[in-house]
């Protein structure tokens, strides 16, 4: 598990360290770097799972869409053309993953000049696992993706969009690894641990009353998801269409946090797209949950309903032990960490963190008074 992340001379850091625990929720103003925290990750994990390839893309792998050499080094690297991205575990030495920049600035990749001579946990090819989930996950669809990975090798996809064929896989019994969900991360309404059934109870509990039947199209390379109203009289069967965004937008991320394992890393941008502020908590304390199982959980969000929902599964659910997550919140110029005690209290709240309600009911007050 990480400890800490060290990045130099990436995008907007120059220099930046940061601390990670099994929870970690990255929060702040828009270009402040927060998605770019998460690229340096995923560039290491590009780095970790191509041993052969001198290079990496800056475009494509895992979803990134970077653009040239020049839009990723950042502006005062002059005399080291370098791009180092540092995992340190916990209580070991740090892994550098080092990235040289070609001559030319336009080049769409960077070159590889040190990896780690082994796997780091979560980021390396071999087990435990690694899913990323960005924030342009896939909408409703009548057909999905399939992918012709070894069925044990295949996740959710970066947009979700293997989460039919995963859940599939697992109803014909066709993988050896991660059949079953842990008792951990089970629903506390159901015992059972087949992941369809585990995926309904926490969907319905997060986004909506659902019953879910994923198949393989006999035939065509896709697959296909359909959902039950459970509340419809004779439960009638609708496409994925007339369920909404949330159920295609959550579901990915509660299929991805059931089949985790200890020791995985899960990275999960904007959990809170589409969902009603009562499911962003409901998502923030599954997360939280997931977390306090033994997988790294980093989430980007700037939902205060994900992040109060992570708060009451220290202090309520008790599913995760405050020492184990950390919040930073980064600002234009700068980041700050934000802990948190067994009560759920926060041990700051810097300016622009999470306060704009009370600043729009003040204005609010205020016109009230002036009329």
């Amino acid at each position: 598990m990480i400890g800490t992340l060290e990045i130099e001379r990436f995008k907007c850091f120059s220099s930046a360290s940061f601390e990670m625990r099994p929870l970690t929720v990255l929060t702040g103003v828009n270009g402040g770097g927060k998605s770019s925290l998460i690229q340096a990750l995923l560039l290491a994990r590009i780095a970790a799972t191509s041993p052969d390839s001198g290079s990496v893309q800056l475009n494509g792998p895992m979803g990134l869409a970077l653009g040239e050499v020049r839009d990723v080094l950042h502006w005062d690297a002059t005399d080291l053309n370098t791009v180092v991205v540092r995992p340190r575990p916990r209580d070991a030495d740090a892994w550098a993953y080092v990235f040289g920049v070609p001559d030319d600035e336009r080049a769409l990749h960077l070159n590889v000049m040190e990896r780690p001579s082994s796997d780091i946990s979560g980021i390396g090819a071999r087990p435990p696992g690694f899913t990323y989930l960005c924030a342009e996950r896939l909408g409703p669809r009548d057909m999905l993706e399939v992918s012709a990975d070894d069925p044990d090798s295949i996740g959710v996809g970066v947009r979700g969009e293997y989460t039919a064929q995963v859940l599939a896989l697992r109803e014909t019994r066709s993988v050896s690894r991660r059949r079953t969900v842990r008792p951990e991360l089970h629903h506390p309404g159901l015992a059972v641990s087949q992941p369809r059934l585990q995926s309904e109870a926490w969907a319905s509990d997060i986004i909506r009353p659902v019953q879910i039947t994923a198949q393989l199209a006999v035939g065509v390379m896709a697959s296909t998801i359909r959902f039950a109203e459970t509340r419809l009289k004779g439960e009638e069967v609708l496409r994925p269409a007339n369920t909404g965004f949330g159920v295609s937008y959550a579901l990915p991320i509660i299929v991805a946090g059931l089949l985790t394992e200890p020791g995985d890393l899960l990275i999960v941008e904007n959990p809170e797209a589409h969902l009603h502020p009562a499911g962003q908590s409901k998502l923030g304390r599954f997360l939280a949950r997931v977390a306090g199982s033994g997988v790294q959980v980093v989430v980007e969000t700037h939902s205060d309903h994900v992040l109060n929902g992570a708060r009451l599964a220290v202090a309520q659910d008790r599913s995760i032990d405050a020492s184990d997550m950390i919040t930073h919140y980064f600002d234009h110029d700068r980041s700050l960490p934000i802990g948190i005690n067994d009560k759920g209290e926060l041990d700051r709240w810097p300016d622009g963190f999470f306060d704009q309600i009370e600043t729009d009911l003040g204005r609010l007050a205020r016109a009230r008074r002036g009329r």
